[in-house]
């Protein structure tokens, strides 16, 4: 498990094109990411966003950078090929960390985006 470079994947959606809801979006996929992975801005090599074509007012990477995150990355995005049945409004990005890997990189899909990765989306506990 000593590898030093490796991506973190992760997704999201947003329910309206808007600069808010693609800020916030943005903003509690990267918190969840580097929560769930222990990772900082200064084991980010690269991030790497891409957006559905139905997201037009705001870039994810710059959503990044507005959340505070990525300050001392280099962020790119790209549209999404257009795929007829893909999801919609949706938000991906791919880290590629460079540190010595502790531990199994934890993926983290959320909001709509838990429907193309079921198997990384965290279960809620439920009581007996």
């Amino acid at each position: 498990m000593e590898e030093n470079v490796y991506a973190i994947r992760g997704a999201t959606t947003v329910e309206h094109d808007s600069p808010a809801e693609i800020d916030e979006a943005v903003r509690e996929l990267m918190e969840a990411i580097y929560s769930e992975n222990g990772i900082t801005d200064s084991d980010a090599a690269f991030i790497l966003f891409s957006q559905t074509r139905d997201i037009r007012t705001r870039n994810a990477a710059a959503a990044c950078r507005r959340s505070g995150y990525g300050a001392l990355t280099p962020l790119f995005c790209v549209q999404e090929a257009d795929i007829a049945g893909g999801l919609p409004l949706a938000i991906r990005v791919m880290i590629l960390v460079n540190h010595k890997r502790e531990r199994e990189a934890r993926m983290v899909y959320l909001r709509g985006a838990s429907s193309l990765r079921p198997e990384y989306t965290k279960k809620e506990k439920q009581d007996d």
